[in-house]
């Protein structure tokens, strides 16, 4: 990072941290689309998350040192709070040492090194020896993240058993049939099957390099198996309260009333149960919600095919475009261009979103897996892919994203909040049932489920972690305390999702304490906002208006978000 006496407003200060940063971890930059000629993969050994923390410790050094009057203006006061916080809350992780145990089957360090292969360019010869380089470099990182667990271990800081055999499980997966518990051989890896589409020139190369690769995988595979497992064999899953607020801090930007949280999440579990049983009855007279999901599975729409399901999601997208252009949304330019992509094996159950690199040379990309499916029912898969493309994820991070002229770059990538984020892609499913997009009962009925979906989030995932009781007035096991077991039960009697699913879900909840509850929080936090806007505005309240302006702010966490968007 540049001198920090050569800052001299908050957001220079941000500007300067997201290019060390990116310079620091190159997962991160090729995220952004740059440093686009760096072959490195990231430093996940020890040393490697001691210089990111030591990055943030002067940057939050060189804002407090910033003087009063550069933070007068709302805009530079509303970018310091925010730096402030996300690096706060990244410190406080790090000074706890979460990162030696951070194994979990989504988003720990091992998928990023496989993630940023999904994100650099491949259009030519050169960017294609920067994969080679990436190739060569995978072991280096592989073995960097064992020796952060490594050193957990000797803390005393496990990963829980169900995120070891998970990602042991995905590792398989990466490698395919490459010989996964030899190190031996490389046809049939995902490193080899992704290395074969690169050019004739560098095919010697590029082998050498997937092979390398998938070795060094099996060889982590094998010592999560046969050492680390084992040894962590006795450790809880459950994070604990202390645990489970830093976490909460850092996935929602805010010091949460867990206990409110707790108390609503059951209002809506009601409110939707109720609502889900009349939603069934129109897909199936007299039906239950799971008799009507059943129904839906065997006799609903659903689409054949790998390349037609992708191709079929992609359309959905695009007619959301066209439907929301005008109306509800000023789309253009990229706003207009979103991907539909299949997710690489090995990934877990649940789809996500890729956001565009800065210049938008590379979209946004929504990715499904397909977890070995060849037909594929669509009545939960139209709200799901309203909240993970258009109106969700896409339209909110690429128009927060072409607001350079008035947000730092901190704010429109790296500050970004899982709460919030996720909030507005589940406001988004609202909105486009509150539109009627989901005239059809069977679509209306996935909609709803995934709503419980979210909602049984924020039951289960503060339930287990606090190791609360359930309520008295509960229909499901009232008085007994959550346990992952009770609430892999509780998730198959009130969703709809399949079995590999929910038993994915669970263990992402485990591995990833108090993210999985800002979906129904951070839509909370949307609607309230909007509500009071249109307060405050009455009958000259813009919605289409305060939509943009709402995709046009910073990043915001929890704290902060509903009074912002109720000044808009």
């Amino acid at each position: 990072m540049a001198d920090s006496t050569e800052q001299r407003t908050p957001r220079q200060l941000a500007d300067a941290y997201v290019d060390a940063y990116a310079a620091l971890d190159p997962g991160v930059a090729a995220s952004l689309g740059v440093n686009l000629d760096d072959d490195r993969q990231p430093d996940l050994s020890p040393a490697g998350f001691e210089a990111a923390d030591e990055l943030d410790r002067r940057t939050l050094e060189a804002l407090a040192a910033l003087p009063g009057p550069v933070r007068a203006d709302p805009a530079e006061a509303a970018c310091a709070r925010l730096l402030a916080e996300r690096l706060g809350a990244r410190r406080a992780v790090h000074a706890a040492g979460d990162h030696f145990r951070s194994l979990s089957n989504i988003a720990s360090p091992v998928h990023q090194v496989r993630q940023v292969f999904t994100t650099v360019p491949t259009a030519t010869e050169q960017d294609w020896a920067v994969v080679a380089g990436k190739l060569r470099n995978t072991p280096a990182a592989l073995q960097g993240y064992r020796a952060t667990l490594t050193e957990g271990l000797r803390r005393g800081l496990y990963s829980g058993p169900r995120q070891v055999e998970t990602v042991i499980g995905q590792l398989g997966g990466w490698l395919g049939s490459s010989g996964a518990g030899t190190g031996q051989g490389s046809a049939g890896s995902w490193f080899a099957d992704f290395a074969a589409h690169g050019p004739d020139a560098l095919r010697p190369e590029l082998d050498r390099a997937a092979a390398m690769a998938t070795a060094a995988t099996a060889d982590l595979r094998g010592w999560l198996r046969d050492s680390y497992a084992p040894a962590a064999a006795g450790a809880s899953d459950i994070a604990g309260r202390e645990h489970y607020l830093r976490s909460s801090r850092y996935c929602t930007g805010a010091d949460l009333d867990l206990d409110e949280a707790y108390a609503w999440a059951w209002t809506e579990f009601h409110r939707l149960d109720a609502e889900m049983r009349t939603e069934a009855d129109r897909v199936k007279a007299g039906a239950a919600p799971l008799e009507a999901v059943e129904h839906l599975e065997r006799h609903g729409h659903a689409v054949k095919g790998v390349e037609g399901i992708r191709s079929w999601l992609q359309q959905l997208m695009d007619e959301a475009v066209d439907a929301l252009d005008g109306p509800h949304f000023d789309l253009d330019g990229p706003l207009r261009r979103v991907e539909a992509m299949i997710a690489p094996a090995g990934s877990a159950a649940a789809p996500y979103y890729s956001r565009p690199s800065l210049d938008f040379t590379r979209p946004g990309r929504t990715w499904l897996p397909t977890m070995d499916r060849e037909t594929f029912p669509t009545w939960q898969l139209v709200s799901t892919w309203y909240h993970e493309g258009v109106p969700g994820h896409h339209l909110h991070l690429t128009q927060r994203m072409r607001c350079a002229d008035t947000l730092s770059r901190f704010q429109m990538t790296l500050g970004s909040v899982s709460a919030e984020t996720e909030g507005w892609a589940l406001y988004s499913e609202r909105f486009m049932d509150e539109l009627g997009f989901f005239a059809d009962p069977g679509r209306r009925l996935g909609f709803l489920d995934e709503q419980m979906l979210r909602t049984i989030r924020v039951i289960i995932d503060i339930g287990m972690h606090l190791e609360l009781a359930v309520p008295a007035d509960s229909p499901f096991h009232p008085g007994e305390r959550w346990t992952p077991e009770l609430a892999t039960a509780f998730m198959a009697a009130y969703n709809g999702s399949p079995a590999e699913m929910r038993e994915s879900e669970i263990v992402r909840y485990l591995g990833w304490p108090g993210q999985a509850i800002g979906y129904k929080l951070g839509e909370r936090a949307w609607r309230a906002g909007r509500d009071l806007a249109r307060q405050r505005h009455g009958a000259g309240f813009d919605l289409k208006a305060w939509h943009m302006k709402a995709l046009s702010q910073g990043a915001f966490g929890l704290d902060d978000l509903t009074d912002q968007l109720a000044g808009l």
